[in-house]
């Protein structure tokens, strides 16, 4: 019994348990109903059934940090959904091992049915696409599902904490009894932001949980919440300052959510649609050689051999931009520099640090200063040098894969020359056993002879016939010697063919110059996505304005200083503003300005720069409400045409690995090689 038959017994014996499992649980539970429990008993064993199972998650997630491979895996997926569990341990641990058996569950189902429809090396491939495939699908479900989860929680937190500010008129007491009445991952957060404002040092606990909020809207809560604790609330025409901007943050979570659910609506299923094509390839592969025979040639040459590697990339790159475009934050930058091990490892090496340098562009050049300014606008936190590393590496790289793989489509062509069974021109439809037996004889023939003669090029005729007279297994007529003897010079010729030519090194240095301006262009794309970012935080900034600007003996440094504590995109500017604040206040908003090219950002500067000594800080905003308003609605109608692009481009992209699979692999084919085989057929059709 070989493996796959194992596995498909594996597979029955599975499916026959789980079947009995449901039978026994629906006696169970139809014993429970009939029986006299009471509801406080079934509660009771629903309970002690959920502790089961907790513990049967904890005592998992001990196993498995015991396994090497394995604990690494679920440190990883920890780390991804830590944030969500600030103090709770047990329940970040089972969190983590519900999903990583659940990503575990579900790679070792689609291998076994990979396994069952392409074994061999395709299997492996598949295998391991479908890990990295599954891995991110998961995660990233399970973290949409919880950030959604949390900001309903804080639709009705936010609820309660108003509820209970006009009860008591104190934040802190709103705060606590708001958390202590409520339950969820909302409340453990409101908890948290209750202990960091009571604590003796609020500013430093504040720093604290900023690092570990799981969205801008809780830090947002959380500084308009100590603004007021610190300075006071006011009352103004529209009522208190506390109670508008906890307004303000329930209607962006309003947004927001519905901004989720329509994307989610209008982007539903195309992540299974992209990644089916990976589970029929082999089927159809197998059913085009079955009813078509001609189709066998074209999927063991070398365009096959292409068409199907180039199958694989499509449904890769269709998977990433569906995540891409299924993404709810445009950018997920956080403010500190980003280092990692390999670039520091290659920044040691000398001799690359120089030859970086050398291809680089030099200081003082206007590919320089653009560069410069791509990385601050993009904010890239890495070194410059480390850029022209990973410039250079990628080059190298993307030159030494395509070379490779020019070599291996090389070798590919050379064991199709040597190993193909000999159809014949004349023959129509699939050869019989009798006929493929012969076929295989000649191939057999044709490989001990060409290795005899050691595929030299420009063998002579007399050498391939000695070759023939010694190894052919019975003496051969003239005309059948003749045509053995042209169908070997062929096939010499052709495998010699089989080497690298210099288009072969003018692509693989197109795709090397690729590569090298590859950081260059996710850079440029990444300053057009944070544009959203920056005026999300533009809109935080000018709520926390609308609150400062009714306190008494504010000054436009401690704004600055206040919007340094919310910033995240910003913050590098502001911080370098704060420290050039005391040796001119002009002159460091004027930098300031300059640092930050996006036009909102400028004029809340030119705000700011009039309130030094003109005029007040409240006349100075004066009008900005209004500037919210519009801003509101500014971004609700760029949400609408972002949500309805993301719509057309994920259907587009969806669906591409499919047609691609259909024309691409069988029907483009199918139709070529019928042509050449009626091109073959006339021209047999003339010579009679």
């Amino acid at each position: 019994m070989n493996l796959k038959w194992v596995l498909l017994l594996v597979i029955g014996i599975c499916a026959v348990g789980l079947i009995l499992t449901l039978l026994i649980l629906h006696l169970l539970r139809r014993r429970v109903s009939s029986s006299e429990y009471t509801t406080a008993n079934i509660i009771h064993i629903q309970g002690r059934k959920y502790r089961d199972w907790g513990s049967f998650l904890l005592r998992a997630y001990q196993f498995g940090m015991k396994v090497p491979l394995l604990s690494a895996y679920i440190l990883q997926v920890q780390k991804r959904i830590s944030y969500r569990y600030a103090r709770d341990e047990p329940a970040l641990r089972r969190v983590t091992m519900t999903v990583v058996l659940i990503i575990m569950g579900g790679y070792g189902s689609v291998s076994v049915v990979l396994f069952w429809l392409q074994p061999g090396l395709t299997f492996i491939i598949l295998a391991i696409l479908c890990a990295v495939v599954l891995n991110s699908l998961v995660l990233d479900m399970c973290l949409s599902r919880m950030e959604k989860k949390l900001l309903v929680q804080m639709l009705d937190l936010f609820a309660d904490v108003r509820h209970r500010y006009h009860q008591h008129g104190m934040v802190e007491e709103a705060l606590y009894e708001a958390s202590e009445a409520a339950s969820g991952e909302a409340a453990e957060q409101v908890r948290l932001i209750y202990e960091a404002l009571t604590s003796p040092d609020p500013d430093e606990a504040l720093e604290r949980y900023y690092e570990i909020a799981p969205n801008r809207f809780l830090k947002g809560f959380a500084g308009v919440s100590y603004m007021v604790m610190e300075f006071g609330d006011k009352d103004k025409k529209q009522g208190s300052i506390y109670l508008q901007g906890l307004g303000n943050l329930t209607q962006e979570i309003h947004l927001e959510i519905l901004r989720r659910d329509r994307l989610d609506y209008l982007l539903q299923g195309l992540n299974v649609i992209a990644l089916a094509p990976v589970l029929f390839t082999g089927p159809i592969e197998r059913w085009a050689r079955v009813s078509f025979p001609t189709m066998d040639e074209f999927y063991r040459s070398k365009l096959g051999f292409v068409t199907k590697i180039s199958i694989y990339v499509i449904i890769i790159v269709a998977y990433l931009l569906l995540q891409r475009l299924q993404q709810y934050d445009e950018t997920r930058y956080r403010s500190g520099q980003k280092q990692s091990r390999l670039d520091r490892i290659l920044y040691k090496q000398v001799f690359l640090r120089k030859m970086a340098m050398l291809f680089a562009p030099k200081p003082g050049t206007v590919s320089y200063n653009q560069t410069i300014r791509l990385m601050r606008e993009s904010n890239t936190e890495i070194k410059y040098e480390w850029l022209a590393i990973r410039r250079l590496m990628l080059f190298i790289s993307c030159v030494v894969l395509t070379i490779g793989f020019i070599l291996l489509l090389h070798q590919v062509e050379r064991n199709h020359i040597l190993q193909d069974p000999i159809r014949d021109d004349r023959m129509f439809g699939a050869m019989s056993e009798n006929d493929l037996e012969i076929a295989r004889q000649k191939t057999t023939l044709d490989e001990s002879i060409m290795t005899y003669v050691d595929m030299k090029r420009g063998v002579t005729y007399e050498d391939i016939a000695d070759a023939l007279r010694y190894l052919a297994p019975s003496q051969l007529d003239q005309d059948t010697q003749n045509a053995t003897i042209q169908r070997i010079t062929e096939k010499i010729e052709s495998y010699n063919n089989q080497y690298l030519r210099w288009w072969h090194l003018v692509l693989a240095l197109a795709f090397g110059l690729g590569g090298y301006y590859l950081p260059l262009w996710l850079m440029m794309f990444q300053r057009k996505m944070r544009s959203l970012d920056m005026r999300h935080e533009i809109y935080q900034f000018q709520t926390v304005i609308s609150i400062l600007r009714e306190m008494d003996r504010m000054s436009v440094e401690e704004i600055v200083e206040w919007l340094n504590r919310f910033a995240v995109i910003f913050k590098r500017p502001l911080q370098k503003c704060l420290l050039h604040f005391e040796h001119g206040p002009e002159q460091a908003l004027e930098q300031l300005k300059e640092e930050v090219a996006l036009p909102e950002f400028q004029r809340l500067i030119d705000k700011l720069q009039l309130a030094l000594g003109k005029i007040s800080i409240r006349e100075a905003f004066d009008d900005l409400e209004s500037m919210m308003a519009f801003y509101f609605e500014q971004r609700k109608q760029e949400y609408n045409k972002i949500i309805d692009v993301k719509a057309g481009w994920g259907r587009t992209i969806g669906f591409t690995p499919m047609y691609a699979l259909i024309f691409l692999y069988l029907v483009i084919p199918l139709v070529g090689m019928s042509f050449v085989q009626m091109n073959m057929y006339y021209e047999q059709i003339q010579r009679l």
